[in-house]
């Protein structure tokens, strides 16, 4: 029976029943047809269980299915339901025929209990059934509705900004037909042309099918900016377009920012091919930008350009749309009212002159309106209008404008700036001031601004004095991040030195110790050579204490780097000053400085990174010192660091360390780290024991296992967590490939295991794979050639011929006679006959076997013949026998020990494609299996893998599916808890990508009915399970003295 005939099944015999209890009601007035009725209905009720409980022990490999579970449970619910009801009736209808007589008398008059044993009965047998129409009923309307939505990408409107009449005229240039492609919509600095623009985006005309999208490049991609270097130029542009990729759902390459600019164009043509989208280019600095998007050909596509640069305007095939004083001036009073608070009664008669004095500029009029927010006294607005006048006066003339009226214009908005900033608190106008050091070119998180912050007052306070400058439109908070206006940004270049000078000079050292790693990844260029030159000072052993801070600092501000290539980047810089004071510090530092040392390193080292200087300690009494902290320590924060940075020394050093760390280190301590309570630690405790092995091969194992290792990691597997049994599993097939279980386990031990991690254990604990096959070389090759060259009836037969056969293939006999026949050529040919689906899941089954069993030669001989690609086509087939096989052999294969080289296979150019493709899809089924398939690349990939997850939109697909619900009801949770699993990954990255997750999440949920019950869920994991995270990443910062 296969597992989806389990439901069929049950609805025929509950069909049945259903027609029993109303033989039942209709005999149970007749004493002598009754008790037959029932022992009827107990017949029916023992089949079902029967069946339930069959289901239930055949597809327990199965129950990966949500699905398939729910129904089996409820299948089972509702015979626990059946049982009791049914014997109280045997029991009324089992007495004697005088008894009945006097029941149906004594029925008449208060009621018969045995009706509503059959009414309630009835009633659970119906539940049942329209439980499963309705289901099914729900799902098809559901599917229905999503297939008929194409989809649409949106830009949101800002609020406070009434739509003007270029709005309109905007929008009907963009409805012409005949008019140009690009619109550009010109004006001065903060006049509302980005503002326009998005108003019109946010509600596109009909023809642009596909939605609207909106791209930022700003002055930071500009020639001036990039000071006149082309390279870097072309950089920033590339970085910029790849953004736009992502957003569309067609960035395929691993590193975007490492792109060819030219290539990134071809990506962009092919993205944009057939499409009908507005495109949003806001802020364009540079006339090539807009040329280059207009030679973009085969799509449908209009452009709307916002831009201030009197070159961009220059461009002559374009409708130019400007915004002058008069367009605003309809609006400025809207504007007005909207930031002050205030009614139309309540705004004082002065308002007039001061939006006069602002010249109506928008930007303006609501810096000066959320100054004056709720006051309506006309003193103090007279007041305000002259100290504007004073303020713009006096306000430093911007050095990037050369056009007199844009420049008469930008020291009014500055002065707009100064008036706001002298009327609000001496705290926010200090922290003001230090934002001038930042990049403004992308958003910056807040954990950012509240360090910065911290060097200047107590950090129990920052809430509220950032949201003064938020209030006063200083800064414009997006969750969890901060970004300025450009005019802003403007206004901070004349006051980078001042911030550099409080920051890093007139700061304490620990103060500048702490604020400096945040302005290397976080500052302007000029900003990052000052941080760099600071920390190299400070990292030192005269400033041990300033380097504590400044080492723990560092990890912080790597954790928040919003991309893994952010990330490397900046863990490379900091490897780089760190790395060659390693040896200094733990030979001569004091304890406290070599335990944060240690835990720096775990996040901050990659593999070459320890191959370069595990070999400068070598020569010193640093690794005795490390092995001598490690005896004596008794935190276990600490004991996970040290362990780890030993076991990493020792993997990647001479045979001296390996000998002396193998000699001294404490391996019970290792063991006691392995508490099911202590699931904090368990990331870095299995890396550290994987790295053991890695180094000391057999004799680690076997200290290990002296230690008590092996009996932790059983525990683990009865009481720990999903995740945690996961990498259980893996250590012990690691320890098991080396010798060292052999003998340990029985099978009555492994049953008292969760049904899956003993499943798990039983592929390599009870079958020794050295053991040779019973020699039978003349029948192996008759039944090879018959799969080559036999009728389907001799193939069918020849294929459960195989089947023990392939199961032996680690012997080196057998595998040899399977690689030199056309074995896995014919099997791979039959996944590819779509005529017969019988053939092509037997072949999926012997295949994933040989994946299994043969080792690294057959698997490569299976992936040569392109099996993979084939498997995930068999996935999108119609018959629902075909995807589970195609499924459970990419499973198996994934899982088979060998998953680089399946992953290499995988990535391949539009392999991953097809797979993400399918999560939007029409079937059902089809989703679900690419889901599970999704879940399972996560936990086996590495960080190519999941970084093309995330330009192909993984993660809104599946928030989509989460949407759903159903077998897809916490498959973000999951996608979370794969990345907890996947041992490719360091902490660090794991960090940086589950802040990615989140962030995707909030962004594609947002507005939706279940929006705070899925971030609750997420946020639930994070808070509770998020395993793995370094414990510098949980710790608070340390806060440094002023």
């Amino acid at each position: 029976m296969e597992a989806l005939q389990v439901v069929s099944s049950a609805t025929q015999i509950i069909s049945c029943m259903v027609g029993a209890v109303r033989a039942l009601k209709e005999a149970s007035t007749a004493i002598d047809e009754a008790p037959n009725r029932v022992q009827s209905l107990e017949v029916f009720a023992s089949e079902l269980e029967n069946l339930a409980r069959h289901a239930k022990q055949k597809h327990g490999h199965k129950l990966h299915s949500s699905r398939l579970e729910q129904q089996i449970q409820s299948l089972t619910g509702l015979v626990e339901r059946l049982h009791p009801n049914i014997r109280k009736m045997r029991r009324i209808v089992s007495k004697s025929k005088m008894k009945n007589m006097a029941r149906i008398f004594w029925y008449s008059v208060a009621g018969d209990p045995f009706s509503r044993l059959i009414d309630l009965i009835h009633a659970d047998l119906n539940w049942w059934l329209e439980l499963q129409t309705i289901s099914e009923n729900v799902q098809r309307a559901i599917d229905s509705t999503a297939d008929s939505v194409s989809l649409i990408h949106r830009i949101n409107v800002e609020q406070g900004y009434p739509e003007s009449s270029k709005c309109f005229h905007v929008r009907r240039l963009l409805e012409q037909e005949d008019s140009r492609r690009v619109i550009l919509i010109v004006g001065l600095s903060g006049i509302g042309k980005s503002c326009l623009a998005r108003q019109v985006a946010a509600d596109p005309p009909k023809a642009f099918v596909d939605g609207a999208v909106e791209l930022v490049f700003g002055q930071w991609c500009s020639r001036a900016s990039s000071h006149g270097s082309k390279a870097e130029y072309h950089k920033r542009l590339s970085k910029k377009l790849c953004r736009l990729l992502v957003k569309l759902g067609f960035m395929k390459a691993r590193e975007a920012p490492t792109l060819d600019l030219e290539d990134v164009w071809y990506m962009l043509q092919a993205a944009l091919a057939g499409k009908s989208i507005l495109l949003l280019l806001d802020d364009v600095w540079e006339q090539d930008i807009v040329e280059r998007f207009t030679k973009l050909h085969d799509n449908r596509c209009r452009y709307l350009v916002t831009t201030r640069n009197e070159g961009v305007y220059e461009i002559t095939e374009a409708e130019k749309v400007e915004i002058c004083k008069d367009d605003v001036m309809e609006m400025s009073k809207e504007i007005l009212l909207y930031h002050s608070l205030l009614s139309r009664e309540e705004l004082p008669a002065v308002a007039e002159a001061l939006l006069d004095r602002c010249g109506h500029h928008p930007l303006t009029v609501a810096v000066m309106g959320k100054a004056l927010r709720k006051e309506t006294s006309a003193d103090k607005w007279k007041k305000a209008i002259g100290n504007l006048s004073t303020y713009a006066t006096c306000a430093p003339g911007p050095v990037s404008y050369v056009n007199e009226k844009e420049a008469e214009n930008t020291v009014t908005i500055f002065g707009s700036f100064e008036f706001s900033l002298q009327d609000m608190p001496e705290d926010s106008r200090r922290l003001f001031m230090i934002l001038a050091a930042i990049s403004w070119a992308e958003p910056v998180p807040e954990i950012c601004l509240e360090v910065l912050w911290s060097a200047l007052g107590h950090e129990t306070i920052f809430p509220l004095v950032v949201s003064k400058l938020v209030e006063g439109s200083l800064l414009i908070k997006t969750n969890p991040e901060y970004h300025v206006h450009d005019m802003v940004a403007l206004y901070l270049e004349g006051k980078v030195n001042g911030a550099v000078e409080t920051l890093l000079t007139g700061s304490s050292d620990e103060a500048a110790a702490a604020v400096a790693p945040w302005l290397f990844v976080f500052g302007k260029d000029e900003v990052k050579n000052c941080a760099e030159e600071k920390m190299k000072v400070l990292i030192s052993l005269s400033h041990e204490r300033e380097a504590v801070v400044a080492l723990e600092s560092m990890v912080q501000a790597l954790m928040a780097s919003k991309s893994i290539s952010e990330l490397e980047a900046s863990r490379k810089s900091f490897s780089s000053m760190v790395g060659p004071k390693f040896a200094e510090f733990v030979s001569s530092g004091s304890p406290a400085t070599v335990a944060a040392l240690a835990k720096v390193i775990r996040d901050l080292f990659a593999k070459e990174d320890y191959y370069e200087y595990a070999h400068s300690l070598e020569n010193t009494e640093a690794i005795d010192k490390l092995l001598e902290l490690l005896r004596s320590c008794s935190d276990p924060a600490t004991q996970t660091s040290l362990f780890h940075l030993v076991a990493k020394l020792a993997e990647h050093g001479s045979c001296r360390t390996i000998g002396k760390v193998l000699v001294s280190v404490p391996m019970d301590h290792l063991a006691e780290l392995l508490s099911p309570n202590a699931e904090q630690w368990h990331d870095s405790v299995f890396g550290t024991i994987m790295s053991f092995i890695k180094a000391g091969k057999s004799e680690a194992v076997q200290m290990m296992l002296d230690s008590g290792i092996d009996r932790g990691l059983i525990d683990l597997l009865e009481r720990g967590s999903e995740v945690a049994q996961h990498h259980a599993i893996a250590v012990l097939k690691a320890f098991y490939e080396m010798g060292g279980l052999r003998g340990r386990f029985q099978a009555g031990q492994l049953n008292l295991l969760p049904w899956d991690a003993r499943l798990s254990l039983e592929r390599f604990v009870l079958s020794d794979r050295s053991t040779a096959a019973s020699p039978r070389p003349q029948t192996e090759e008759e039944t090879f050639d018959t799969i080559v060259g036999g009728d389907r009836k001799q193939i069918l037969k020849a294929m459960q011929d195989l089947i023990p056969i392939i199961e032996k293939a680690g012997n080196p006999r057998i595998r040899e006679m399977i690689l030199r026949s056309p074995l896995v050529e014919s099997l791979a040919d039959m996944l590819r006959n779509v005529s017969s689906d019988q053939d092509r899941m037997e072949s999926a089954f012997l295949l994933t076997t040989l994946a299994c069993s043969g080792g690294e030669s057959v698997l490569q001989r299976l992936l040569d013949h392109d099996v993979v690609s084939e498997l995930v086509k068999m996935m999108n087939s119609q018959v629902v026998d075909v995807q589970d096989s195609a499924y459970t052999a990419l499973h198996q294969i994934l899982f088979c020990g060998e998953e680089n080289k399946v992953l290499k296979q995988i990535l391949k150019p539009g392999q991953m494609e097809k797979l993400v493709q399918s999560l939007s899809g029409r079937s059902f089924k089809t989703k679900e299996l690419s889901m599970l398939l999704i879940l399972d690349l996560v936990e086996m990939g590495n960080k190519p893998c999941v970084e093309r997850m995330f330009a192909l939109q993984v993660v809104e697909k599946l928030v989509n599916l989460e949407k759903s619900g159903g077998v897809f009801s916490g498959v973000l949770v999951n996608f979370l808890k794969g990345l907890d699993k996947c041992k490719n990954l360091s902490a660090a990255e794991r960090q940086v990508m589950r802040q990615q997750v989140v962030k995707k999440v909030k962004a594609s949920i947002k507005g939706h009915k279940i929006e705070s019950r899925i971030i609750a869920a997420v946020e639930d994991y994070l808070s509770d399970g998020s395993w793995g995270s370094s414990s510098s990443s949980r710790s608070c910062s340390r806060r440094p003295k002023r």
